[in-house]
């Protein structure tokens, strides 16, 4: 009776940790399903966000041309 006892406290750690990790994994299977969406629609929010930045920068790239250009001849 008493090795039944030590046998059942020795293996209580590690059958506990099985089940653990047996429900987080279904956990976040469930997780990663959900996430897809959002994820595609971050991603799309991204590329508009890239696509108005790259628009402002070649804004300001051709402002500061102009200037430079009227600087330089005004300088002559």
């Amino acid at each position: 009776m008493e090795s039944a006892l030590v046998l059942l406290a020795v293996l209580a750690c590690p059958v506990g940790m099985g089940l653990m990790m047996l429900f987080m994994a279904k956990g976040m299977k469930g997780g990663k399903d959900a996430g897809k969406p959002q994820a595609s629609a971050s991603i799309d929010e991204l590329r508009r966000e890239q696509a108005r930045l790259a628009a402002q920068l070649d804004s300001a790239e051709r402002d500061r041309e102009s200037g430079e250009s009227r600087l330089a001849g005004a300088g002559s």
